[in-house]
């Protein structure tokens, strides 16, 4: 931020260099994309102190419907910390806004249970890192269903539950820094990451805590179109003594921004997940990540 200066007796031209010197002063540090994701982990924690996250537990509410929603995959960003999403498949149509209870439950490398209060009843998603199931008694839908093709393909896109820049080079992952931007009002380096399957994906990292201020998400295909998706992290806090963001708020970016055709687009309200409560390394029973089974799932008033 520009500091004003007020000298009195001070020459114009003696003012514009003061203020040129303090412009420069708080603009982002020169680094280099590697320095950039070391400081990154270290105000996560530290690599040794993500490596021995070996599970995680998160409980929390997740916001759904509302009059101008129209019923669309909901990211599901809690295996991110951060940088992974998963689909939803169907998210409940509601008139009004509601926060609907979740847990979620994370396993090394790739295993993941979401649970989600509707009406009385449980959906249930689980991953167990080659094979998915659904459960989705709001839509009348009471038996268990595998994945689609896309969403097998989409789960097994996703990084492992420390994301996609802690440990970058031992997956394989190579890191370009593609200049500063703006990221709701505070400059963050934005970082271009190439997959070892060569994919590629950004992540925007503050430039003053240097933790995740943006990931991009999973593109969304919404009224026959694909659209950009952006994830922002918010509320970090320390959880044995590892930075996580307790709030995390998902965007459909649209495709115009100006002009008549920005007027006619659609516009899809942002979907919020607030965490109330991070385990670390909790003790999972391994049936959590296997075929739910109905009558546990489906929990009747």
């Amino acid at each position: 931020m520009l500091r004003k200066i007020l000298v009195s007796g001070l020459l114009f031209t003696s003012c514009v260099v003061v203020a040129l010197a303090a412009d420069n002063a708080a603009a982002p540090a020169k680094l280099t994309a590697a320095q950039i994701v070391d400081r990154n982990v270290a105000a996560r924690g530290g690599l040794k102190g993500w490596r021995a996250v070996l599970s995680l537990q998160e409980t929390g509410t997740l916001g759904a419907g509302g009059n101008e929603r129209t019923t669309q995959p909901v990211e599901i960003p809690g295996a991110k910390r951060p940088g992974k999403s998963l689909p939803l498949p169907s998210n409940p149509r509601l008139k009004e806004e509601a926060q609907l209870p979740f847990v979620m439950e994370l396993e090394r490398p790739r295993k993941l249970r979401f649970e989600i209060q509707f009406k009385g009843q449980t959906a249930v998603q689980v991953y167990d890192g080659a094979n998915g199931w659904k459960l989705r008694p709001y839509l009348n839908r009471l038996e268990v269903e595998p994945y689609t093709d896309d969403e097998l393909r989409l789960a097994a896109m996703q990084s492992e539950l420390d994301g996609p820049l802690m440990d970058y080079a031992a997956k394989g992952t190579t890191v370009e820094l593609q200049g500063t931007e703006k990221v709701e009002n505070r400059d963050a380096y934005n970082l271009k990451l190439t997959l070892k399957d060569g994919r590629t994906m950004h992540v925007w990292v503050d430039a003053q805590t240097f933790l995740e201020a943006k990931v991009e998400g999973q593109p969304r295909r919404l009224d026959g179109k694909i659209h950009p998706v952006e994830v922002y992290y918010r509320d970090y806090r320390a959880v044995n003594g590892l930075q996580m963001p307790f709030v995390l708020e998902t965007h459909v970016v649209p495709l115009a921004t100006t002009g008549a055709a920005a007027a006619r687009e659609p516009r899809y309200p942002a979907e919020k997940i607030a965490i109330d409560k991070i385990v670390v390394n909790p003790k999972l029973d391994a049936s959590h990540f296997t075929k739910p089974q109905v009558q546990v799932a489906a929990n009747h008033p």
